[in-house]
């Protein structure tokens, strides 16, 4: 059985620079704290913390004064600079440079907005760590939409300014795109349509794995897809191995494999999300090696 990891899964840019960062500080301080997991895989988190990585809460934030605190890729609102600056917490900030631009983008649209009434939408998926991070630009006042009920939310008589959360789904984000165009047909039919302004924010990093993944998905009897299960990014690159080649499987780590999946298969592809160390997936080709021996 032929075993193959996927050469374009594993860390994004903004990821690898994060654990980069942190690893970095960890040389010249014993402990450093970090705001939520600074990715959504436990693996690398549990590692990390081996080395010295708090992981803490917002809650918990507040609690911290004179102390070193890392900002991970996903980044933060604007009230979290304003805590560590009243508390003397010096920000390590590893905030993913994709995202930084977006929160601009997103906080002009808001400022340049108000005259007119105009709403920012973000296609996002409520309480992630970037979503927070992006309506915090607005003060909160952005509607976050993550099905085609939530966009009941939006006031399709009024000016609306589209974002994506950078690690959605560039097929979910079109399709969002073109139902808010019809609402706001449906809306104005005897008046003049507001402004409608959507913006692909999506990472292209991360949109260009789907093709790339299709491919790869095809090309092998069985695929074993590697990623955290808080990982959104996780979830709708499986999605997309899923739609190519029914026999993938999703997977933590290796302690996950199940050797009735292999059963008859010539080769195996391993792939992960853009939140998914090497490591962790060379350990599950392994895992699957050890399988195929064990079944000899």
């Amino acid at each position: 059985m032929n075993v193959t990891i996927d050469k374009n899964s594993g860390y994004c840019f903004g990821v690898e620079f994060a654990i980069q960062m942190a690893e970095d500080e960890m040389e010249h301080c014993e402990e450093l704290y970090c705001l939520g997991d600074i990715v959504h895989n436990s693996m690398e988190v549990k590692r990390l913390y081996n080395k010295g990585l708090r992981i803490i809460d917002r809650d918990q934030l507040k609690e911290l004064r004179d102390c070193k605190v890392l900002i991970r890729a996903h980044g933060e609102p604007p009230e979290t600079y304003k805590l560590a600056l009243e508390n003397n917490i010096e920000l390590i900030d590893a905030s993913c440079p994709v995202v930084l631009k977006l929160q601009n983008r997103v906080k002009h649209a808001f400022d340049s907005g108000k005259a007119e009434d105009a709403q920012v939408v973000i296609y996002g998926q409520v309480g992630h760590a970037e979503v927070i991070g992006l309506t915090g630009q607005t003060g909160d006042e952005a509607i976050i939409v993550t099905t085609e009920a939530d966009l009941d939310k939006i006031d399709f008589t009024r000016p609306v300014t589209l974002f994506s959360q950078t690690t959605k789904s560039t097929k979910g984000f079109y399709h969002i795109k073109g139902l808010i165009e019809e609402r706001l047909q449906q809306a104005n039919r005897d008046s003049t349509q507001p402004a409608f302004n959507a913006n692909d924010s999506i990472c292209r990093q991360v949109s260009n794995r789907e093709p790339q993944l299709a491919r790869f998905a095809t090309e092998h009897d069985v695929i074993v897809f590697v990623s955290g299960k808080k990982s959104s990014n996780g979830k709708a690159l499986y999605s997309v191995c899923k739609q190519h080649n029914p026999n993938s499987y999703f997977v933590e780590n290796e302690e996950e494999l199940e050797p009735e999946w292999f059963t008859g298969a010539g080769s195996v592809g391993i792939c992960g999300a853009t939140s998914t160390p090497m490591w962790l997936m060379e350990q599950v080709s392994r895992g699957i090696s050890a399988l195929e021996g064990a079944q000899v």
